[in-house]
């Protein structure tokens, strides 16, 4: 008498590199125009939900694999244009008026506006009556946005509600820019 025994077999289980390997492909898909960016998120919550490689296989399909000539290139010139866009900045920060921080031990906020009452009158059709308020409060320099129409911003990013400044820092009231200085 013989007896056979059946034993049930699943696939292989995704590794971390294969599934690593097909998000470097999205990535790359989506950097070099191939992919919107739509697409890129849909594609990436499957392959990171994918538990077998022809599901992966399935996502990457329509997608070129670069060799690793392309990925120097496609990196090399993403520094370069990175450095470029630094290298603008600092040049444009530099080119800026100084806006000198007041003595912390003065106390009261200095107000930046169009209003005539403001401590700092700016008179630009970007900037609000009263646009933006800068107080020394707890050994820090605080900038906040008093519901300006044109927003406040510090190094290129808008201030939603208050944003604690530094020396250096590049702050911009609309479309008026300057650089804080405590000289």
């Amino acid at each position: 008498m013989t007896s056979s025994f059946e034993f049930n077999t699943y696939p292989a289980r995704l590794s971390d590199a294969e599934r690593d390997r097909a998000l470097r492909v999205l990535r790359d898909g989506v950097a070099m125009g191939r992919l919107s960016h739509d697409t890129f998120i849909r594609r990436m919550e499957l392959a990171l939900a994918a538990r077998r490689p022809d599901e992966l296989a399935v996502l990457t399909a329509d997608l070129p694999t670069e060799n690793r000539f392309a990925r120097l290139l496609f990196g090399s010139v993403e520094a370069v244009s990175g450095f470029t866009v630094r290298l603008r900045r600092a040049w444009q920060a530099e080119r800026l008026p100084k806006l000198l921080l007041p003595h912390p031990a003065h106390g009261h906020p200095l107000r930046i506006g169009r209003d005539p009452g403001s401590g700092l009158r700016l008179n630009h059709e970007t900037v609000s009556r009263v646009h933006a308020e800068l107080r020394h409060q707890g050994g820090l320099w605080v900038l906040r946005d008093l519901g300006s129409t044109n927003g406040t911003t510090v190094n290129g990013r808008r201030v939603v509600a208050a944003a604690v400044v530094r020396e250096g820092d590049q702050v911009g009231f609309g479309h008026v820019m300057f650089r804080l200085s405590a000289t």
